[in-house]
């Protein structure tokens, strides 16, 4: 099943996560996000000295010029992040996605309901279609331009954490479950007990 604009009768709240409203949680995907950055930016140095990004051998211009790109690929990264969420649910069968921003996060949501594997594929979608495609840019850029493009990368899997905590956990839901993803917060429904 992967998608449904009513939930099915019989269906009843497994789980519930509001990273708005939980903190506990919101602290932890918080901290796993900055783990994942640290271990990949700290990683990278022994290849790629991060400060080749300071780097004026090709003048003070080109140095400011790497500094508003890493600015600027920040902010459409975020917003092209959504947008991978987006297609994925409209690829998966929702008619109309929301897209918001908290203050906190960036969201794309709908009020339809996923079938686990469905929703498995809209969550981790973003992170490994970016992966794939920043390593890819990565491996071409000059060097000095490296680490402009691998902070996106780590933008991208830091910033995949809440999507890698929810696909970890509803991996061990029953099969039947059923997801409505409102953008921060996500209800999960079973025909099974919680």
């Amino acid at each position: 099943m992967k998608t449904v604009a009513v939930l099915p009768d019989g269906y009843t709240e497994y789980y519930s996560v509001d990273l708005q409203k939980d903190k506990r949680t919101a602290v932890f995907v918080n901290l796993f996000a900055a783990v994942i950055a640290i271990i990949m930016a700290f990683s990278m140095c022994f290849y790629i000295p991060f400060a080749t990004l300071f780097s004026m051998e090709s003048g003070l211009g080109a140095y400011i010029v790497r500094l508003l790109s890493l600015i600027v690929l920040t902010v459409l990264y975020l917003v092209l992040h959504e947008a991978v969420h987006g297609v994925s649910m409209k690829l998966c069968g929702t008619e109309k996605v929301k897209y918001g921003f908290t203050g906190l996060y960036a969201f794309a949501g709908s009020d339809d309901y996923y079938g686990k594997k469905a929703y498995i594929f809209i969550a981790m979608a973003p992170v490994v279609f970016w992966g794939a495609v920043l390593a890819a840019i990565n491996v071409f850029v000059p060097e000095e331009w490296f680490w402009v493009i691998y902070f996106i990368q780590i933008i991208n899997v830091s910033g995949a954490a809440g999507d890698i905590f929810v696909t970890v956990k509803f991996s061990r839901f029953p099969k039947d479950i059923l997801i409505k993803d409102s953008g921060v917060g996500m209800t999960v429904y079973s025909k099974e007990n919680g």
